[in-house]
């Protein structure tokens, strides 16, 4: 959870940069963040993109800190201290933040593990005393187009180790893009902030730059950099309700914390209306421009294409969060979202960390799930209303195509999870000339073996000759359905997985876990490496790897995930 600390105010100093005479404002929906500079959807101004690119550069590394975090901010670790969320206003609608310079024996840790990786050291080859303030900064410039810009005396002498961004309702039409970057001296990045903006910025068009204590809030507007502080003053993010909760889901502090506060559904749900663009179905994007690549523009629709369901998701959204962090010598995500009252039907379940569990020990990747009463019913419903169609007209057309009768049969043949499992003695060129027979893969399926079976006598007739990929196995309360017939065999009568060393070590509350996703890279004589070994790089470099676990479970109308990733 991200600690706040209770400190004397300074005043606000504001360096003096005069006012943009207009706020901007996209041409639909509100405005988000993206990882190349913040800029509002459907801006391309000149003089917009030098105002990113100042937002960017006051940021020093801000926005690449948070887009391209996967580079380079894992060789860092959270600190103790002040964060970024104090500075901002209770009520800010999104946040991301990072640590640049943590304590020094678990940047220690991280790097040390980075290095096991050759392209780590051949490309990026940080060192545990490297200031990564600077190696990014030169980064960021390395273009040429900040010519004079010194990181020694220019940056270094005000910057400090935390930043963040963040999407804050400062009464604009659209949410304002912000940076909020740690200084240690207000006067140094006074002109420091001065000495980017003449070197990078466009001068006639600057960014708004406010200093509220131990931070620079960098904005589009004066205005609104001013707001930010106003609004802080009143209460701050790192005091706010929905902020503690949802950070506090995720576990400990963590190198990266991310936040999405309630309001964001409803901002997504107006960009999704306002533009007419829908990824549910129904899509307005128009074809493809041969010349360009890209989609034609179109009139936004009366009507997009928005499910039911899914608006209500959006209205109803209550918050998310996020934590990246290292921990025990391994990488670990955690994160934690509302689940909304529609997520009820999955609330006990809890079957998938048993079915992967019951797997034999050795079985190198592996993914299961448990599913609720009524899922087939859910899962229909949502695909009708994204075709235009009512649930039993979709169940007809399925119906007829399949030969089964839904959504009896599927559910059936699903019973309550199952888990599909790859195991040991993977050997390329035996599948390439043996066909599917040759491949260790098995589903195995907690059901009846009687209705399981029934539902595939429906299916094997229309399978013809490969009607033998359907050919079965049983186990205790289990059912095994795969083409190979020793690894069918092996999968009902084995287990062992769930007290295997590399499963205890990446796989979090496995016991009550409705999903759980497992990959051993050491298994099979380190059989991911081998498999790439025609690509001697590429081999290098998946060496290092050990065993990657992802894990979810829904608890109290909160939906939480778990990844874990160790290395030898």
């Amino acid at each position: 959870m991200t600690t706040s600390h209770t400190r004397r105010r300074k005043p606000a100093i504001h360096t003096g940069v005069p006012l943009s005479s207009t706020t901007p404002s996209g041409p639909g929906g509100p405005e988000f963040l993206e990882p190349t500079g913040g800029s509002p959807v459907g801006s391309s101004s000149r003089s917009g993109d030098n105002r990113k690119r100042l937002l960017v550069l006051g940021g020093v590394v801000g926005l690449v800190a948070v887009g391209g975090a996967a580079a380079w901010a894992i060789t860092s670790f959270v600190g103790t201290g002040a964060q970024p969320a104090e500075a901002l206003p209770a009520g800010t609608l999104a946040y991301a933040s990072v640590d640049l310079d943590p304590s020094g024996s678990q940047k220690i840790e991280a790097i040390r593990t980075l290095r096991k990786f050759p392209a780590f050291k051949d490309k990026i080859n940080l060192d545990t005393d490297d200031d990564l303030r600077e190696r990014f900064f030169e980064e960021m410039t390395s273009s040429g187009e900040c010519e004079g810009l010194d990181y020694a005396e220019d940056v270094e002498p005000w910057l400090g180790n935390r930043l963040a961004v963040a999407g804050v309702d400062t009464g604009a039409e659209q949410p304002s893009p912000v940076v909020v970057v740690q200084i240690s001296d207000a006067g140094a990045a006074e002109d420091g902030f001065r000495a980017i903006e003449e070197a990078c910025g466009n001068t006639d068009e600057p960014a708004g730059i406010a200093v509220e204590g131990d931070w620079a809030i960098v904005a589009e507007t004066q205005e609104q950099a001013d707001k930010v502080v106003e609004l802080a003053g009143e209460g701050t993010l790192a005091d706010d309700d929905d902020f503690t909760r949802w950070t506090g889901e995720t576990g400990d502090a963590g190198i990266l914390t991310m936040y999405a506060s309630p309001e964001i559904g409803p901002e997504l749900l107006s960009l999704l209306e306002d533009t007419g663009v829908s990824p549910f179905g129904g899509s307005e994007l128009g074809g493809i421009d041969p010349e360009t690549g890209e989609f034609e523009d179109v009139e936004p629709s009366a009507s997009p294409s928005v499910p039911p369901e899914v608006q209500k998701s959006l209205e109803d959204f209550g918050g998310a969060a996020a934590t990246l962090r290292f921990s025990d010598g391994s990488l670990e995500l955690e994160f934690a979202a509302d689940s909304g009252e529609q997520a009820e039907i999955f609330a006990d379940v809890d079957s998938g960390g048993e079915i992967v569990g019951s797997l034999p020990e050795g079985t190198i990747a592996a993914i299961g799930f448990g599913v609720p009463d009524g899922w087939v019913d859910m899962m229909a419903e949502q695909m009708a209303s994204s075709l235009g169609q009512t649930k039993d007209e979709l169940y007809a057309e399925a119906s007829a195509q399949t030969g089964l009768d839904l959504p009896d049969d599927l559910e059936a043949l699903v019973g309550d999870g199952l888990a599909v499992s790859l195991g040991e003695g993977i050997d390329p060129d035996a599948v390439m000339n043996g066909g599917p027979a040759e491949l260790p893969i098995a589903i195995k399926i907690d059901g009846d073996e009687a209705e399981v079976e029934a539902v595939l006598e429906k299916l094997r007739p229309q399978l013809g000759e490969e009607a033998d990929l359907l050919e079965t196995a049983t186990g205790d309360d289990y059912v095994v359905l795969g083409p190979n017939a020793d690894y069918r065999e092996k999968v009902a009568q084995e287990d062992g997985l769930e007290g295997s060393e590399a499963y205890q070590q990446v796989v979090e509350g496995a016991d009550g876990a409705a999903a759980v996703m497992f990959v051993d890279f050491d298994a099979d004589d380190n059989w991911l490496a081998r498999v790439a070994q025609d690509d001697a790089e590429l081999a290098d470099n998946l060496e290092p790897l050990s065993a990657l676990g992802i894990t979810g479970w829904y608890e109290d109308r909160v939906s939480h995930g778990f990844v874990r990733l160790t290395t030898d």
